[in-house]
């Protein structure tokens, strides 16, 4: 039924943004992916979109289009101009976004919201300098909830990760995966279920959302979890800098209110939403298990962060910023949300 209910709110909206389209002076292509019942799809989009023709008096509105570029070909799309507004994982261009790994080390503590709200904040502060978006216009970050493992076998120990067949997103997860012994492949979120279904892969790591999005409780049905999660993903919402040069000033400034950490916020606390259905997704499903880390599993864990922080550290204190001051930055304003 909550399915259904999400699906007949998507269409309605989806509905009621085409009859604004009609209207607005200027209609901004939103290049999407994952399944349309996906939380950015289903809620995140139709929130920015509402709030866009609010914002705008009506005078700018958006639509959702889909299969317009594989997910690690989006950031180009948009700055090609191809599309208006798209989301991108950075794990997906590996090399391309450094400074965008400090946000998905393990250790912080909070949920996704106040990591997506202490993301925007040291962009602006340390992160913006390494210009690793040059050429778009960022209007909000965002970070999933805490990274788990999801696999085919039932997992209770740490030291049964070595030697597993995972697909990682690339980032930290890669890190992760390294650290604890696995073998990592590389596919998007939306290949994994046909990755897990085909044996390719014996489990993936993605936060608890993926259970009811990718239909995990099918193909993964056991889940191992570590206190604050194996990592984050980090998220950036871009837009084309030619389309918002090209609104008028009085949109410009209107639509300013509505990105950056504004955006960022409702970004956190919807993965925050679908985290906790994945969840219960896992918790109502017969077959699927949730198995936390052991004291001793969650110390060695512990110990195993440290060369992944310090590794993560140095890659983005070359790229100049002050990696300690800006992990330390995230931290607290997590702590203090």
């Amino acid at each position: 039924m909550k399915h259904l209910v999400k699906t007949l709110v998507a269409s309605a909206a989806l509905a009621v943004t085409t009859l604004a389209a009609q209207a607005a002076e200027k209609t901004l292509i939103i290049s999407s992916w994952a399944p349309p019942t996906h939380g950015v799809n289903a809620i995140l989009w139709p929130q920015l979109i509402k709030e866009i023709e609010e914002a705008t008096d009506g005078r700018v509105t958006a639509e959702i289009k889909y299969g317009l570029a594989a997910p690690p070909a989006q950031f180009d799309l948009i700055l090609d101009g191809a599309a208006d507004i798209t989301w991108i994982f950075h794990g997906y261009n590996p090399g391309r976004f450094v400074a965008t790994k400090l946000i998905e080390l393990p250790g912080y503590k909070g949920n996704a919201e106040a990591a997506s709200v202490a993301y925007w904040r040291a962009y602006e502060k340390y992160l913006a300098a390494a210009d690793e978006h040059k050429g778009v216009k960022v209007i909000g970050l965002m970070t999933h909830g805490p990274g788990v493992l999801h696999s085919k076998k039932l997992v209770t120990r740490l030291d049964q990760i070595k030697g597993m067949k995972l697909r990682l997103g690339g980032g930290v997860s890669g890190d992760v995966g390294a650290a604890l012994g696995a073998t990592g492949i590389r596919v998007p979120a939306p290949k994994v279920y046909e990755t897990l279904a085909s044996n390719a892969a014996d489990g993936v790591m993605m936060p608890m959302e993926g259970k009811k999005s990718f239909k995990l409780y099918e193909v993964a049905p056991n889940t191992y979890t570590v206190p604050g999660g194996f990592y984050r993903g980090s998220f950036a919402l871009i837009m084309n800098e030619d389309t918002f040069a090209g609104l008028s000033a009085e949109d410009q400034a209107a639509l300013e209110k509505v990105f950056g950490e504004h955006l960022s916020q409702i970004a956190g606390a919807m993965w925050d939403e679908i985290d906790a259905e994945g969840l219960e997704t896992l918790k109502s499903t017969p077959g699927n298990t949730l198995n936390e880390a052991t004291p001793e599993d969650a110390a060695k864990w512990q110990e195993l962060t440290g060369p992944i922080i310090e590794k993560v550290l140095a890659e983005v204190a070359a790229k100049g910023i002050d990696a300690k001051a800006a992990r330390d930055f995230i931290a607290e304003t997590m702590a203090n949300y």
